[in-house]
């Protein structure tokens, strides 16, 4: 849902307005200059902990980065962009960012495809990532239960049978596409 399309807003504003008090809860994005707004679904977050906790439980055995949940990314060239991603894996040991966004977009970011979102944006938003140094992206489609793997080098589609894996990003990692779609109450 876009919030603001009065103007064009560059990052310096889009931070001021996203870490206001009354906006510090909110998952707000800037794209293209517009304020969107994230609105997640309890589906969406089951999907969301089903990958991210296999991610934590990988970097707690190869600390060679961190994995976090709806953080912002920008990269410093571009003034009308800030994205979160629902997950992100950012490799290498340097400080964490404590406030605004991670100057540089993660290695690997995870998408899992909301109601609201159209997979047409969610495609575009891949193509951003990548375009701007991630190296592996997953869409996570939950409707049909599939992921589409998208290096810059490569795109391939995972179906329920399949197994998710870190590739070079993430060497060893590896995840069964049904225990991502796996609902404990609704086995």
């Amino acid at each position: 849902m876009v919030l603001q399309q009065v103007q064009r807003y560059t990052i310096e504003d889009f931070e001021s307005f996203a870490d206001s008090p009354e906006n510090v809860t909110r998952l707000l994005e800037l794209v293209d200059g517009e304020i969107v707004e994230k609105v997640p679904t309890e589906e969406h977050g089951r999907i969301v902990m089903n990958i991210a906790g296999p991610l934590w439980v990988y970097v707690r055995q190869y600390p060679d980065g961190r994995v976090v949940l709806e953080t912002r990314h920008r990269v410093t060239t571009d003034a009308h962009n800030a994205r979160i991603p629902d997950i992100s894996y950012i490799q290498g040991m340097r400080p964490a960012v404590k406030q605004g966004s991670v100057p540089q977009m993660p290695d690997l970011a995870v998408e899992v495809q909301s109601p609201e979102q159209s997979l047409k944006g969610l495609r575009e938003k891949v193509r951003y990532l990548l375009a701007n140094g991630s190296r592996l992206v997953w869409l996570v489609l939950p409707d049909k239960e599939i992921i589409e793997v998208y290096t810059p080098d490569d795109e391939m589609i995972l179906s329920k049978d399949d197994v998710l894996t870190g590739g070079a990003v993430l060497p060893g990692f590896s995840l069964p596409l049904r225990e991502i779609f796996a609902d404990p109450i609704n086995p």
